[in-house]
């Protein structure tokens, strides 16, 4: 019984942890985004380079994608 418990409660912790990595990813990808159209923190190397907007909306996509797979895979497991 304690071994579930056990297992449970790491499997929160590790989904908590690997959303909060996801939800770092979004905003660090929307910052590069707003550098890159150059409509926010116009300071640093970034500035109005079209090519970090790029980077930008990847990170923030794969961000999202942890976000998502973080918090569906639990369901994927107790259903086995």
């Amino acid at each position: 019984m304690a071994k579930l418990y056990m297992s449970e409660l790491f499997n929160g912790a590790m989904r908590a942890v690997s959303s909060l990595l996801g939800l770092v990813m979004v905003a660090l990808g929307g910052v590069w985004i707003l550098q890159g159209f150059n409509l926010a923190f116009r300071v640093g190397f970034m500035v109005g380079d079209k090519q970090w907007a790029v980077y930008g909306a990847l990170l923030a996509l794969v961000g999202l994608g942890q976000i998502i797979w973080s918090n569906t895979r639990e369901q994927y497991y107790r259903g086995r």
